[in-house]
């Protein structure tokens, strides 16, 4: 059987198979091709549609959408469709964690108009396998928002702080986060936790001031993605 014989096959295989059944199938067909494909190593490679009850949020994100921003993305996806598929970790139960495009899995699940024409589902790619540990996700899910929408300051703290206790260097902090030695310092004294970097010899001091959030204008940009 050549290709395009092939090809026939699947398009009358798939006719009349009921929604569910036919998803499943194409996702079947997709990772099929996915083993073959020379891009096999970039999660982009293999989109999948799972159904929104099997995907949830993380429990450390710090990326905040306004609700004029909220609204525009909604619109954004209402107008142009899914250009984006939602970032996830195969919990291997069935489920997903989000690592990014929580605001894209939010407007999947609320959006009565957009939740009826994806039928329910919603399109996601799966993260590496050497990238399944807490703070590897943690670091992934920071660099995804980190150029776009604006971090909360304190739960970006409490972020730093996390990695630094599960043994990771300042260096390490800085370079998985793209931050430098100084700005994770800082997140890191909001907490009163400085002790944890006293080891460290830092290019220059900063003085905290939690209710200042203007040092931490590098970790927003009005730049949201579908």
């Amino acid at each position: 059987m050549n290709v395009e014989q092939i090809i026939t096959a699947i398009d009358e295989a798939l006719q009349d198979l009921p929604l569910a059944e036919r998803v499943d199938t194409i996702n079947d067909l997709r990772a099929t091709i996915a083993a073959h494909s020379p891009f096999q190593a970039e999660p982009v490679d293999f989109v999948q549609w799972i159904p929104n009850s099997d995907v949830h949020a993380n429990d450390y994100n710090p990326n905040v959408v306004a609700p004029p921003e909220m609204e525009l993305l909604r619109l954004s996806i209402s107008a142009d469709g899914y250009t984006q598929p939602i970032v996830t970790m195969d919990e291997g139960d069935g489920t997903r964690e989000v690592i990014d495009g929580f605001h894209r899995h939010r407007v999947g699940k609320e959006c009565e108009d957009v939740q009826k024409r994806v039928q329910g589902y919603l399109p996601v790619v799966t993260i590496r396998q050497d990238r399944m540990e807490r703070k590897d996700r943690i670091a992934s899910t920071i660099r995804h928002n980190r150029a776009r929408g604006k971090h909360r300051i304190d739960a970006m703290s409490e972020i730093v702080v996390e990695l630094k206790r599960r043994n990771w260097s300042d260096e390490r902090v800085a370079k998985e986060l793209g931050m430098d030695a100084d700005e994770v310092l800082r997140l890191c004294q909001i907490t009163g936790l400085s002790e944890l970097f006293s080891d460290e010899d830092f290019s220059r001091a900063w003085e905290v001031a939690t209710d200042d959030d203007s040092a931490f204008e590098g970790l927003s940009e009005e730049d949201i993605r579908k």
